[in-house]
């Protein structure tokens, strides 16, 4: 799919603008001891799932728990999670925060990932980044697909020409079903030679855009 100037960039989070991986890890490990549960997460584990959805995540960590008992875990992990975060943050890969403030001057920008609700706004808050997102939409919200609620924001905010921007496989695989062009960044946690666009740093990417 060519990609002329994009009217919008909608953004993946975690592998696309930070790593929190160790963050994630901890708030698992947490709650696992707190339930008494003799399991470890470790975090290149945890990081082969970055991306996924929360119930293909949790079956794959917890298999000997039946769902009702999944769900309570990984309610109690979202918690936690929310309290971790605005102390623990995680990593800001280079040049994000000037890339987005640069890019938010020329395009709108938005966040659409595979987390609990609520995980998008600390982040956002964490990383100083609210004045230049104009809306997000979590997994969480309604536990629909990422290429839904990339549909979702076309529809609500009447997108004409958008992109998505994400690390994994996955994350262009959902943008072909949502029908926008995928653009590629390799510093992720992912790999695939499926995108339009890619990019081996945030600021090659706002160059790229800044550039059209």
């Amino acid at each position: 799919m060519l990609i002329n100037k994009p009217d919008s960039l909608i953004f993946d989070m975690d592998g696309t603008l930070w790593d929190a991986v160790d963050t994630y890890a901890e708030s698992w490990n947490i709650v696992f001891q707190q339930l008494g549960i003799d399991m470890v997460v470790r975090r290149d584990d945890l990081a082969k799932m970055v991306g996924w959805e929360g119930k293909k995540v949790h079956a794959v960590l917890m298999p000997d728990f039946d769902e009702e008992k999944r769900q309570y875990i990984y309610a109690k992990v979202n918690e936690l999670r929310r309290e971790l975060l605005p102390k623990n943050g995680g990593v800001l890969y280079e040049g994000v925060k000037d890339g987005l403030k640069q890019l938010a001057a020329k395009y709108q920008l938005y966040i659409v990932s595979n987390c609990a609700v609520g995980i998008i706004r600390l982040f956002m808050d964490w990383a100083g980044i609210n004045e230049h997102i104009i809306d997000e939409i979590a997994y969480g919200t309604n536990y629909m697909p990422k290429h839904y609620n990339i549909r979702q924001l076309i529809e609500r905010h009447d997108l004409k020409t958008p992109v998505y921007v994400g690390d994994t496989e996955g994350d262009g695989e959902q943008s072909r079903l949502a029908g926008i062009p995928f653009v590629f960044v390799s510093y992720g946690f992912g790999n695939t030679d499926d995108h339009d666009l890619r990019f081996d740093n945030f600021t090659g990417l706002t160059k790229h855009f800044m550039n059209l």
